[in-house]
């Protein structure tokens, strides 16, 4: 992963060009490539300061800057109103997560091993959360089908504040679940692999995240300017930009991390940063995103069927696959098909 810190290059290039006045295209590739490693010093230092501060603190840590950089891009990209490109990308992550992330860690591990083993036990926990997951952002959208067109305005809103809310709840329950009172079922996902020590000071550690978190919050604001002029420019639509281009950006260093882990025989940390990461996308980033929304222009937590019935199709594939807590190369070419078919569809949206 270390060679993606070549990109930071492009951080100053992307302020400079924005002062310039460089074209969008060139603003996006900029501002995109110096994202890439700024995520992954983000993830480093969390990890860093997580291993300081214990296993449950850690892993609360880890859970709440673990899509940091999500966040930050579309919260700028929801007060910019932007609201079709901020869902978007938050579908784009779970299915990128789900199909592309955990396809591509059992494609690379299973060429090295011939079967790879993982915790099924909490990993079937986490696909049945996906699930439900699912099911809350289904009902606000089966909703506004059912309900005469002149009546949303007002009860829109509060029903997805009510179910952002409920997600949020079951999301801190999860950690109640998960490190109190059955810890015993992730104490193999805890203890797999060899504890390595932290590679920097806390103070280090500490400074290297807010620093980091500064550079992504301005890098977001040139970023999210340059979405619909690029899309334009070069003929995309602002849906696959949002459902594609934004999360493979945001979530790079991520992906290369469960990827390594797969390398590395480490299935569960891979499936755990896949399958966890979709988690924390929609019962914690949606529902903060939707509750933020409220202090600017109010965002409806309703996705387009297309983006609900993909989420859908990819956390039930995840839920097949990982079930038996074995997978191969098969299993993960299948995932990684899987993406470019619902990739090429959304290409022509």
């Amino acid at each position: 992963m270390k060679f993606l810190y070549i990109l930071l290059i492009f951080l100053p290039a992307a302020i400079i060009g924005e002062l310039a006045g460089l074209s969008a295209p060139l603003l996006f590739l900029f501002s995109s490539l110096a994202i890439i490693p700024l995520a992954g010093l983000m993830g480093k230092s969390t990890d860093v300061i997580a291993s300081f501060c214990g296993q449950r603190i850690g892993g609360l840590l880890n859970a709440t800057f673990g899509n940091a950089t999500e966040l930050i891009i579309a919260f700028v990209a929801m007060k910019a109103g932007m609201f079709d490109v901020v869902k978007a990308s938050l579908a784009g992550s779970v299915i990128g997560n789900i199909l592309l992330v955990l396809g591509m860690s059992m494609l690379a591990g299973g060429l090295k091993y011939k079967t790879q083993r993982f915790n099924k036990h909490s990993i079937n926990i986490t696909s049945s959360m996906l699930l439900l997951a699912v099911l809350g952002l289904a009902i606000p959208a089966i909703f506004t089908h059912t309900v005469p067109e002149s009546s949303l305005t007002t009860r829109f809103e509060g029903l997805s504040v009510i179910v952002a809310i409920l997600m949020l709840l079951v999301y801190i329950m999860q950690f109640v679940f998960s490190f109190v009172t059955h810890r015993s079922l992730y104490e193999e996902t805890l203890t797999s692999g060899e504890e390595e020590p932290p590679s920097m000071r806390l103070s280090v550690a500490i400074g290297l995240l807010i620093a980091s978190t500064i550079c992504i919050a301005v890098l977001s604001e040139i970023f999210v300017g340059t979405v619909e002029p690029m899309a334009d420019s070069i003929g995309l639509s602002r849906t696959f930009v949002g459902i594609i281009l934004v999360p493979i950006i945001g979530n790079a260093a991520e992906h290369s991390s469960a990827v390594l882990m797969a390398i590395k025989n480490k299935m569960n940390a891979a499936v755990e940063i896949a399958l966890g990461s979709s988690l924390q996308i929609i019962l914690f980033v949606v529902p903060v995103l939707v509750l933020l929304s409220l202090c600017f222009t109010p965002m409806s937590i309703v996705f387009t069927p297309f983006e609900l019935v993909s989420v859908a199709a990819a956390v039930i594939i995840a839920d097949r696959v990982s079930s038996d807590g074995e997978s191969n190369w098969l299993e993960g070419l299948q995932l990684v098909i899987v993406y470019l078919i619902i990739g090429a569809a959304f290409f022509f949206v």
